[in-house]
């Protein structure tokens, strides 16, 4: 075998695998993208849920955006006030600790004061169950399901199912919103954690079709309204709204209730 026939064409690799190692080389440092020291350090602060509860894709992309200044350095609803310090320092600002959040299940109507129209054959999530017909077997179509696809993606073991609603522990809550985001009947909101008198129906029927359908259910009828001396209840679209700005817990609303859709979870 001629020795050329192998000693040329190791040569040529050789030599174009220098030449493209060269030419990379050169283009990596010509278009190097240069990252802010700061980036890395407020990454590392942060918990590394990637749950998206800060309003970006992840963790990555909120120290990125805080570094920007296009990001509240606070919003990270999982480290809570310990990281906004954190990052505060970081950045050589002060930093408020935003109020704590949490999540709340809209829905009072259990396996005993609610009606359900069929029963399930199946093993179903509450995605899959609310495309069936009447968007699920409860009778009130705004109710909670009970099935438990708010459970399944909680990264904080937040939510369970008793008798047939899903509940939250506000000690595990970080107000992420996962489950908010999830729940096909829109029934889960975040409020603040401190506010603990809730209106604990999502129904927007009419006061005899609530009552047909669920014994505890919002019938629209405006005592809490009346009764409440900061203004801070009204009647929307047949359902009581809380105006957190305004209430002072005073509890009138709750006592008034008479379905006791209204409740303080203090007591």
């Amino acid at each position: 075998m001629d020795f050329s026939t192998l000693v040329f064409p190791a040569l040529s690799l050789g030599g174009l695998g220098l030449v493209f190692g060269v030419l990379l080389g050169y283009a990596s440092k010509k278009f190097e993208v240069e990252v802010d020291p700061q980036v890395p350090l407020v990454r590392e602060a942060l918990p590394g849920a990637n749950c998206g509860g800060c309003g970006f894709a992840g963790c990555d992309a909120y120290a990125q955006a805080v570094v920007d200044r296009v990001a509240p350095a606070n919003a990270c609803s999982v480290g809570g006030a310990g990281v906004a310090e954190k990052i505060g320092e970081i950045l050589g600002i002060s930093v408020e600790a935003s109020a704590k959040r949490s999540a709340f299940v809209k829905c009072n109507g259990d396996c005993q004061s609610s009606k359900n129209k069929y029963e399930y054959s199946s093993n179903l999530d509450c995605i899959e169950a609310s495309k069936l017909p009447g968007a699920g077997a409860k009778a009130c179509t705004y109710g909670c399901l009970g099935l438990g696809s708010c459970v399944k993606v909680c990264q904080f073991d937040a939510l369970y199912i008793v008798n047939g609603i899903a509940k939250v522990d506000e000690s595990k809550c970080t107000a992420c919103g996962a489950c908010v985001d999830i729940c096909p009947k829109n029934l889960i909101e975040l409020v603040p954690a401190d506010k603990q008198v809730r209106v604990a129906c999502n129904s927007e029927d009419k006061g005899k079709e609530v009552r047909e359908n669920c014994a505890v259910g919002c019938i629209g009828c405006k005592i809490c309204e009346k009764n409440c001396p900061h203004d801070a209840v009204h009647v929307v679209n047949n359902i009581a709204k809380v105006d957190y700005d305004k209430c002072t817990q005073c509890g009138n609303c709750v006592v008034k209730c008479p379905t006791k859709a209204i409740k303080n979870l203090m007591s």
